[in-house]
């Protein structure tokens, strides 16, 4: 009978301390990571898998790489963006994952499954426009550069990744050809040429928040900006609209952090995350598309038109090349930001 209590009591220990485990996530902050607390953090604690410590960074890896290399690593699980995925998968500052405990492979779609990440969302960056404020809608990128029938200030994100894609576009570079043209000393001095175009008319923003916000003031009349943000402005009432045509979409994923003293809690984390019931609470609150196949066909249509996995806005959008940033980023992005200072 000792034995038994003992063994109960041991048993119930256990228990108390596999739900006591706490895990922490860490994300890109803001109505992002709103959605992926209701979607899956607190979930995940109700299912008495293990409490969520979340917290947000800008996606930068020297903090990553600190923690990998000193030993001290205070994060668990991280949502990365595909470059930096893919360095840090080749730098070792990731573990390799199990994809025997984290789901059927062929049912993510094609990027979502790879040697140190799984997928959460796809995203696109937008024109937006407010038109509550123009008498005529932009359709395109070379709108963007129109001047004489959009005056005003625009805004861009503050990196070459994006910016020269768009400036290329916008100068009539067909969506197939935009990173064959980029891969040439001709094509880059083209996007830049491009960009001189429009130089003092543009507001560099660095956060996801800013342009919405720059909309709203008026500071600008049109602006580049993350799919789900301006979703989120819509429904606050905003007359904010998207064009679709050459947006540019791109993953995030989870990974994590080599040295992760709660590893196999964070396999059970990212399992539990992309099953696709959890994935449509998180596209149903913030409309990113999943990367989970079937979630599709489960979300609401009113919800479902808005995502950039929609067929419609799908058909005339251009993945980001991961491969293309990893080999050219580091240049490309030093010669923006000198042209930019200038």
């Amino acid at each position: 009978m000792f034995k038994k209590i003992a063994l109960t009591t041991l048993l119930a220990g256990l228990v108390f301390q596999a739900q006591a485990e706490s895990l922490t996530v860490i994300s890109f902050g803001g109505l992002n990571k709103d959605a992926q607390d209701k979607a899956f953090y607190k979930p995940f604690a109700a299912a008495g898998k293990g409490t969520i410590e979340p917290g947000e960074y800008n996606g930068e890896m020297a903090r990553i790489r600190a923690m990998v290399e000193t030993k001290q690593v205070g994060w668990d699980v991280v949502e990365v963006e595909s470059p930096e995925l893919i360095r840090g998968c080749d730098e070792g500052l990731f573990e390799p994952l199990d994809w025997s405990k984290l789901g059927d492979k062929t049912q993510y779609v094609p990027g979502a499954v790879t040697e140190c990440g799984a997928g959460i969302f796809l995203w696109s960056t937008v024109l937006t426009y407010d038109a509550s404020k123009l008498k005529k809608a932009p359709t395109s990128w070379a709108d963007f550069w129109d001047m004489k029938d959009f005056p005003g200030k625009r805004a861009l994100r503050k990196s070459a990744k994006f910016t020269l894609e768009i400036a290329l576009l916008a100068d009539g570079v067909k969506r197939e050809d935009i990173y064959k043209v980029l891969a040439t000393p001709a094509g880059v001095e083209r996007a830049f040429k491009k960009l001189d175009q429009i130089k003092p008319n543009i507001q560099w923003w660095e956060s996801g928040a800013q342009p919405l916000q720059w909309l709203v003031s008026g500071d600008v009349v049109m602006t580049s900006a993350y799919n789900g943000r301006v979703s989120a402005a819509q429904g606050e009432g905003h007359d904010f609209k998207m064009v679709w045509d050459n947006s540019l979409y791109d993953l995030d994923s989870w990974a994590i952090v080599k040295g992760s003293k709660h590893k196999d809690l964070a396999e059970q984390f990212i399992a539990f995350a992309n099953k696709p019931e959890n994935q449509k609470v998180f596209a149903e609150t913030i409309p990113y598309g999943p990367t989970e196949k079937s979630v599709t066909g489960m979300i609401d249509p009113k919800y479902a038109q808005n995502l950039p996995t929609a067929e419609k806005n799908l058909a005339g959008a251009l993945q980001v090349d991961t491969q293309f940033w990893i080999e050219h980023g580091e240049d490309l992005e030093q010669r923006f930001n000198a042209w930019a200072a200038k």
